[in-house]
């Protein structure tokens, strides 16, 4: 039987974009507060798997077809942790 989600990012992971741009925020080393669990903060971001697939699709098809695809305004629509807004 398959257990039930809870609310909040216990027991999950920190997402590894989120540890990545954390360590590169602080000099290169990565924050004693992110450790093995997520937090707020490092949680994995909620998205559309539908928006990923459009998104990898038109990524992959501009590196076979080599021309514009619309690739870039594909990624801008996901969320990105690692952007500063």
């Amino acid at each position: 039987m398959a257990k039930p989600k809870t609310a909040g990012p216990k027991g999950q992971q920190p997402e590894a974009l989120a540890t990545f741009a954390a360590s590169a925020r602080n000099d290169g080393k990565k924050p004693k507060e992110i450790g093995l669990e997520a937090t707020e903060a490092t949680k994995p971001l909620k998205t559309s798997p539908e928006k990923k697939q459009d998104a990898a699709t038109k990524v992959l098809r501009e590196g076979v077809l080599g021309r514009d695809q619309g690739a870039d305004e594909a990624i801008d629509k996901l969320p990105d942790r690692t952007r500063r807004r």
